[in-house]
């Protein structure tokens, strides 16, 4: 005997079980407004930075970079004013969870 909506409760654990596996295969990522990017940019030597760009209707830039063991995400409508000193890595996609 079935219990009814017992496929539903077995599909939705196994969704939240592979957004769990998810979360914790790409570690922490914090969204940041774009100020505060460029602040913590500016507090690394030589900054790594990934960038893309994205957007349906309208065009945005994505950013990440990694500081003090954080991965922090941005976008903005405008290209942001990189350090000089940036390493960057034009990426096709950013996926943030």
């Amino acid at each position: 005997m079935a219990i009814a909506g017992g496929n539903a409760a077995v599909e939705a654990a196994s969704r939240a079980a592979a957004i769990a596996q998810a979360i914790k295969a790409s570690g922490a990522i914090v969204s940041v407004n774009p100020d505060d990017f460029l602040y913590i940019l500016s507090k690394t030597g030589r900054p790594l930075v990934i960038t893309a760009t994205g957007g349906m209707f309208k065009a945005n830039y994505q950013y990440l970079a990694s500081y003090k063991g954080f991965i922090f995400f941005t976008k903005s409508a405008a290209p942001l004013p990189l350090p000089a000193d940036a390493e960057l890595i034009v990426a096709n996609k950013i996926w943030v969870p």
